[in-house]
């Protein structure tokens, strides 16, 4: 039993080492989306079906799994035009702080109303 127990302490001291070796934390959806997050400063948080990290929810039965990255694997980014800013209801930097629309300058963002989410690139 104490090898056991020993064995599980070290597998679990030598993934937290690896862990901190990567830059990203990946989620792939079920319908092959990715998005990433830096794993300097990740937070995560599961409430019911839904799981948060840096301010991005994610529904879990449509997540399809996550990884550690050392790049940035972000994809499906399409040009949108958002054009009522009040129906706005909020807006995070890559890193998962909330700013406001006018905060906005050269960079990545999750943009949420309160039908659609979106992740905008500001040019």
């Amino acid at each position: 039993m104490k090898k056991i127990l020993l064995l599980t302490v070290m597998l679990i001291g030598t993934l937290a080492i690896h862990a901190e070796e990567y830059a990203y934390l990946t989620f792939e959806t079920n319908s092959g989306e990715k998005f990433s997050v830096p794993a300097s400063s990740l937070t995560i948080s599961i409430s019911g079906n839904t799981l948060t990290t840096n301010g991005v929810e994610f529904t879990l039965t449509n997540l399809n799994k996550m990884y550690f990255s050392n790049t940035n694997e972000t994809t499906n980014i399409e040009s949108v035009t958002i054009e009522d800013w009040d129906k706005i209801t909020d807006v995070f930097d890559i890193n998962g702080r909330k700013v406001s629309p006018n905060q906005m300058q050269k960079g990545l963002y999750i943009v949420k109303s309160k039908s659609e989410t979106y992740k905008v690139v500001i040019k």
